[in-house]
């Protein structure tokens, strides 16, 4: 290598090193406050959430595959802010809910027999407005 060129790439070597090292610093601050920004927003899982600090879901079973929960809502019972993750639902029983998330507030009727499946919620509320106790299977893959 000429003595040009070693000289050329001695002066750029420390500059690629400098760059380098401030793009890796400012990935890891980044990465460091999007994961504090998730830990203080942190919602409870269906489980976890209840209303007005009681219970409303209780596990039926817990294994490597799946947990299956049954949430049961007399009238006026409802389930404090909570996420899903990606599952499937059975109305055993129905009634009429006013749903509160990302979308609005809306009241939905719930028939016995009702089937549903989605990749997850980011966040809802719910409560039975309805005459009847609403209960559900909540099924999560794992």
């Amino acid at each position: 290598m000429s003595t040009f060129f070693q000289t050329l790439y001695r002066k750029q070597k420390p500059r690629y090193k400098i760059v380098l090292n401030t793009k890796i610093v400012l990935a890891c601050v980044v990465f460091t406050l999007c994961m504090a920004c998730q830990n203080t927003t942190k919602l409870p899982d269906p489980l976890q959430a209840g209303w007005q600090n009681q219970a409303v879901c209780e596990v039926v079973e817990n294994n490597p595959k799946i947990r299956v929960l049954k949430c049961t809502f007399p009238p006026g019972v409802g389930h404090d802010k909570h996420y899903h993750a990606s599952h499937f639902g059975y109305t055993i029983q129905g009634s009429t809910f006013k749903i509160t998330d990302t979308t609005g507030t809306r009241v939905v009727e719930v028939p016995t027999g009702t089937e549903f499946y989605n990749d997850g919620i980011d966040w809802h509320q719910v409560q039975n407005v309805g005459d009847s106790t609403a209960i559900f299977l909540i099924v999560e893959p794992k």
